[in-house]
């Protein structure tokens, strides 16, 4: 899986800002590797010009599943690494979704037991 992150003119796309994003992403989404072609990381400052703070760090994920459309999540938090570890999350419980019902995962699971009497 290649990960691509990618900033807004708002935000400084330093090196150590790319590790920090790489290895949240590789962490988060390791389990997925051999399903995913690419994930883009597309971070974001949506109020830079004004003042007041808040939730306006954002963070957008883009997965790519191999022989699949792509998904994608966003997460907005009062810093990027914060917005990062959100969408990372939220793109977790997509993709465990998304691959659960392809390989039928819980497909004949049943709340009932068999009774044998």
């Amino acid at each position: 899986m290649k990960i691509q992150v990618n900033t807004d003119r708002n935000i400084e796309g330093n090196e150590a800002l790319v590790q920090l994003v790489e290895a949240e992403v590789q962490y988060g989404l390791e389990r997925f590797d051999d399903r995913l072609t690419r994930v883009e990381v597309h971070l974001g400052d949506e109020n830079a010009e004004k003042d007041g703070g808040g939730a306006d760090k954002r963070c957008l994920l883009e997965a790519r599943p191999t022989g699949m459309q792509p998904v994608v999540v966003t997460e907005y938090a009062e810093t990027v690494e914060q917005a990062v570890v959100g969408a990372t999350g939220k793109m977790q419980n997509l993709l465990n979704s998304r691959f659960g019902r392809i390989d039928g995962r819980d497909a004949d699971a049943t709340i009932r037991q068999n009774d044998p009497t």
